[in-house]
């Protein structure tokens, strides 16, 4: 077998791997009110989840551009200079920081662990083979720039329309029992939930398909950004079944550690989550659904008092966030180096 086709092979399997580690990582995020709410089990509400997750490819199958998928794959890091083993590095420092947010069950960002392990990779390969000097021309500045802002305005337009959705709430149900609310939103609640596990597959499978596509125009494989449908069904197919295995580390975090949700409240985050989601994917940007979903609980949860939410857990969250971008940047450099010792390539 020829060994460039070896190479990739190994890479889009590593791909699904991230994209089956992004599935579990942020099974939280698309379960965690349903199950805060007891409207379903766990159980439930991962089948639940990937169903919804796995929907979301029809679309691209069909008349979707993958706009997502071409803002990672080619407007990050700049692709004439990106190499196989670029992609493999950046790979292995996204999947070593989702493990180990995950096992200490911090609500990290897979997309933005993603997107800092290609950069910090790619950073890396300029270093080496242009100077220290040159390490800025890896990237795409105005897709960083849109991206990070994106950071910022992706939780707050989820605070936001979850604290209006939930304003919008009571006074629509002003004459209406807490116990009658609780019994139509448990209902709206599995609307809202398939929603917000839609948009979490329509933004983040993405991704990983924008990641291969990279590895298969790099290698020749394709002559330009085009996403077959094969990749489409891959990644999602392994993000859904990422979902069904679960994350319960980070639900527990997410579902009833940052604040206390009752079914109308999860129905208003989800909602306010899955339009935080989908506008952006709209606009061909890369979220991250942890900090949507954050964003969302944490206007619900302020709607009563502003002590309701745990604002210590919220900021420790918030550092979370910060060291995502140059942890797995970091862990991808010393990735790349790894492999250039062992391969002489780069």
């Amino acid at each position: 077998m020829d060994g460039t086709l070896i190479l990739v092979t190994l890479i889009v399997l590593v791909a699904l791997v991230f994209d089956y580690i992004n599935g579990f990582h942020d099974a939280a995020n698309s379960v965690a009110t349903i199950v805060a709410t007891r409207v379903l089990t766990p159980f439930q509400a991962v089948l639940w989840a990937a169903f919804f997750n796995f929907l979301a490819a029809i679309p691209l199958l069909f008349w979707d551009e993958a706009g997502v998928a071409k803002t990672v794959g080619k407007g990050m890091v700049k692709i004439e200079l990106v190499t196989e083993y670029v992609i493999l590095a950046g790979l292995l420092g996204a999947i070593a920081w989702n493990l180990f947010t995950w096992f200490y069950g911090i609500p990290s960002s897979s997309s933005h662990a993603l997107i800092g392990g290609y950069a910090g990779a790619a950073m890396m390969k300029v270093v080496m083979t242009q100077g220290a000097s040159h390490i800025m021309e890896a990237i795409v500045v105005q897709g960083w720039i849109t991206t990070m802002t994106f950071i910022v305005v992706a939780p707050m337009l989820g605070l936001v329309l979850g604290y209006v959705l939930m304003i919008g709430i009571y006074w629509g149900f002003r004459h209406s029992s807490p116990q009658k609310m609780d019994h139509w939103f448990r209902r709206l609640q599995l609307v809202s939930s398939g929603l917000f596990s839609y948009s979490h597959g329509s933004n983040d499978a993405q991704k990983t398909i924008g990641i291969i596509t990279s590895v298969l125009v790099t290698a020749g494989y394709l002559d330009g950004f085009h996403v077959k449908w094969w990749v489409v069904m891959a990644a999602f197919s392994a993000i859904a079944l990422g979902t069904m295995s679960g994350g319960w580390r980070i639900v527990h975090t997410m579902g009833g550690r940052l604040t206390r949700l009752k079914p109308r409240g999860g129905f208003c985050a989800e909602t306010a989550g899955a339009i935080a989601i989908l506008f952006p994917t709209y606009l061909k940007i890369p979220v991250s659904t942890t900090h949507v979903i954050t964003g969302a609980i944490a206007g619900v949860g302020s709607i009563h008092r502003l002590k309701a939410v745990r604002w210590g857990l919220a900021t420790n969250i918030l550092w979370a966030w910060i060291l995502t971008l140059p942890m797995s940047a970091a862990v991808g450099a010393l990735s790349f180096l790894a492999i250039y010792a062992i391969t002489g390539k780069v």
